[in-house]
């Protein structure tokens, strides 16, 4: 794969290195993104192939990097005069600079995931037939099914980062996903179900009926339960979360405020506060990116350094944040491997990879039987976070009241409001079922969109506020 990234351009290896040793000449660091992707979307819709793309693209993202500032340019053009172009762009940020160059990111060689092609394997038929294979058995399940959507997607990323002195680190990323929504009618009444998965990996076992299966039917579930909910209260009240997904709130609660850029700059509700108990106690939460396979994972990051398992919170006293290159250098701390962009069009900045909460003690069962009147959050949808305050408002897609320890009618409608700082000190009870969601994480950040992977055990949070319709 060495030089697949040059493969059917003018733009040669030598021409490159030679633009980036001048450009990064008296600069603090820089580096250059060359990527070429091939990525695949069909959808099944109302029993039809609704949906079919095929996209393919190329280019490059040139940054020079001195003190806190950054030159940034980029093109889909692969050619010297392109390249040379935006060499003349980004140098204008080290102007005047006297340079204290970063150090170079450690090599590895570990891999995480193989480097294979889920868009050209198996062909568009096996595919087509995959879909409509799954939407006649998800129409099969159940008289009240009255409409379905499959979708799979994948793509193909072959990235090389070439800095200074010849370093060159390349890296090919796969990844796929699987959707399923259903949607269900009762005495005149529709609502919709969701299952979803994916990963780092080929599309092998997601042709297998015996993993989609079980997905139709959870989609089923989803829907069959919203069918039978009622408006949700509103009010402080204790809610117990559901393990995996739900972990979702942590990520977005919590997990942005742990970026580097934000804590650098102070605009983190947790800037200041290293060293300083944060959470409950037995609350540990680790941002890791070196799980094989999983969606959020990378064997390098988008500046070239191998991913971590990086500790935020131990114990409930906060040990870590999540570092690109350049926040690192000026925070005077080593990178973490949390340097990522969207593509080559985009410059890189900390994001979580897989961020999660670990296991603890208690048993799940235990913690609804103590919940007297409160909510049991199962899943999530979408939400909002304000990173200074750490204020959010998350919606919840499936969730149950809960009265004297007994899980009882399904809810719709539920919110859950709060702040990250606060709520995670209210954490009474940690599960002992800590689970990785299913591979469908995207996360959005200044208009990058990445994906990333979530997780968490069960947890009794004491005092949320449950916003709902029904006072």
């Amino acid at each position: 794969m060495s030089d697949f990234v040059f493969q059917d351009c003018d733009l040669t290896p030598e021409n490159a290195q030679e633009q980036v040793d001048q450009v990064m000449h008296k600069a603090d660091d820089g580096e250059l993104f060359i990527e070429r992707s091939a990525s695949e979307s069909l959808t099944f819709d109302d029993g039809r192939l609704k949906t079919a793309s095929f996209d393919t693209s190329r280019g490059f993202g040139l940054r020079c990097v001195a003190g806190e500032m950054s030159g940034f340019a980029q093109s889909t053009e692969l050619t010297p005069g392109a390249l040379s172009r935006a060499a003349d762009a980004v140098v204008m940020a080290k102007d005047g600079h006297n340079a204290m160059p970063a150090p170079s990111p450690q090599r590895t060689n570990t891999k995480l995931y193989p480097d294979i092609d889920p868009v050209a394997s198996p062909g568009f038929g096996v595919k087509v037939e995959l879909l409509q294979e799954i939407d006649a058995y998800c129409r099969a399940l159940d008289s009240s099914v009255v409409q379905v959507s499959v979708s799979m997607s994948g793509n193909r990323r072959a990235v090389s980062i070439m800095r200074a002195g010849g370093e060159r680190y390349d890296d090919i990323r796969p990844l796929v996903r699987l959707n399923i929504s259903i949607t269900a009618e009762k005495d005149g009444r529709r609502e919709n179900g969701y299952a979803g998965a994916g990963g780092r990996q080929s599309y092998d076992s997601y042709i297998d009926p015996a993993f989609w299966k079980p997905l139709a039917k959870e989609a089923l579930r989803g829907a069959k339960v919203n069918l039978g909910s009622v408006p949700a209260p509103a009010g402080q009240m204790d809610v117990v979360l559901g393990p995996g997904w739900p972990g979702v709130l942590l990520h977005e609660a919590m997990g942005h405020g742990l970026e580097g850029d934000f804590i650098r700059k102070g605009t983190s509700a947790f800037a200041g506060m290293l060293g300083e108990r944060v959470a409950s106690i037995g609350v540990t939460v680790v941002d890791d990116g070196t799980l094989p396979g999983r969606r959020g994972s990378l064997t390098i990051d988008d500046e070239g350094t191998p991913t971590s398992c990086t500790t935020l919170i131990e114990d409930g006293i906060l040990t870590g944040f999540m570092q690109d290159r350049m926040n690192a250098r000026l925070l005077g701390v080593p990178a973490t491997g949390n340097g990522r962009r969207e593509s080559f069009a985009h410059t890189p900045m900390p994001r979580m990879t897989n961020t999660f909460m670990l296991g603890g003690q208690a048993d799940p069962a235990q913690m609804l039987a103590e919940l007297k009147d409160g909510v049991y959050a199962t899943n999530f949808g979408g939400g909002q976070v304000d990173i200074t305050s750490g204020k959010f408002v998350f919606q919840c897609t499936e969730a149950y009241r809960v009265r004297n320890g007994k899980v009882e009618e399904p809810l719709k409608g539920v919110t859950l409001i709060g702040d990250g700082p606060t709520v995670l000190t209210q954490i009474k009870h940690i599960g002992n079922d800590m689970e990785l969601d299913p591979g469908i994480g995207v996360c959005g950040k200044a208009g990058q969109g990445v994906p990333v992977g979530v997780g968490q055990p069960s947890l009794y949070v004491e005092n949320l506020t449950v916003g709902g319709s029904a006072v």
